[in-house]
């Protein structure tokens, strides 16, 4: 079985994204691993190659920032990385540049792997999602979160990167899949305040279709974390390759987790999630079989 990993990343460093955690939290697995590296100019060329692995092959992409609308150019440049993936692959292992995989997985997802290697019906697997907002400390739970999404996908070019990125489509349409037993961590919102307005800011543009230019007095305002709905403290332990970001760790979010933002509706859907676990109404971006 050959496993292909591969991502995107432009402006690791501006933007703090962990992406040298990412890729490396995955790499045991990888036979190979394929970086698209958009045009940057923050030295992110650098901090790929200081991860010296032999099985990391970067090729340099140049991002249309004419694309303003729904993320579309972070499906293009998934499906470039997705496209120099070698023909002789198995599966190919998606991760994004802010997520993270906990070692405790890794046999899980390798197991699962071999067991549907040679089932051509499995076309992907879907992981569980945790994702961390304001700091390490806090998960959001409300439903503004999705909750899993597909990850491994089968070697195969007429699988396409849909919207902005967040799934996959075969032909049109969605992908058969099973789940598995593993989770994905996804810290996109941990960042400092100043980082995280500066990312929002910048890639508002990628969802806008009108002409688009920073408001450079708002852009030094600190991101309000507290506009959130529903976090939930993390009772569980982060990823090895995360531990020496997470002692950098260097702002405070305070947040009371029992304070809920809902309306009278979302409250009532929240607890019925609470207590049964079903999410009402949830939109899935596969098929399970």
């Amino acid at each position: 079985m050959k496993v292909t990993g591969f991502t995107f990343i432009r402006n690791a460093i501006k933007f703090d994204y962990p992406v040298v955690e990412s890729i490396t939290s995955i790499l045991p697995l990888c036979d190979e691993f394929i970086v698209a590296l958009g045009n940057s100019d923050d030295g992110t060329r650098q901090l790929i190659e200081h991860i010296n692995s032999p099985k990391i092959r970067i090729i340099d992409t140049l991002w249309d920032d004419t694309l303003r609308e729904g993320g579309q150019v972070l499906a293009v440049e998934t499906n470039k990385a997705m496209d120099a993936i070698s023909d002789d692959t198995d599966w190919a292992f998606y991760i994004q540049g802010d997520e993270v995989v906990h070692e405790q997985y890794l046999p899980e997802i390798r197991k699962r792997m071999e067991q549907w290697k040679d089932n051509p019906e499995v076309e992907g697997l879907v992981f569980n999602y945790l994702h961390f907002y304001g700091s390490y400390d806090f998960v959001g739970d409300s439903r503004r979160w999705y909750r899993r999404e597909v990850r491994i996908i089968r070697n195969n070019k007429r699988i396409r990167s849909y919207r902005d990125a967040q799934g996959f489509r075969l032909d049109g349409r969605k992908l058969k899949v099973k789940c598995i037993d593993a989770c994905m961590y996804h810290y996109g919102w941990v960042k400092t305040p100043e980082k995280q307005q500066l990312k929002q800011h910048h890639f508002n543009r990628y969802w806008d279709n009108q002409e688009w230019e920073i408001n450079k007095e708002t852009i030094k305002e600190p991101f309000d974390y507290t506009q959130t709905d529903s976090v939930a403290w993390f009772k569980g332990t982060h990823p090895m390759v995360l531990q020496e970001r997470i002692k950098k760790m260097n702002w405070k979010f305070d947040v009371d987790p029992t304070q809920k933002k809902f309306s009278i509706k979302f409250r009532f859907l929240h607890w019925i999630e609470e207590k049964t676990g079903w999410r009402i109404g949830e939109y899935r971006n596969y098929t399970i079989i």
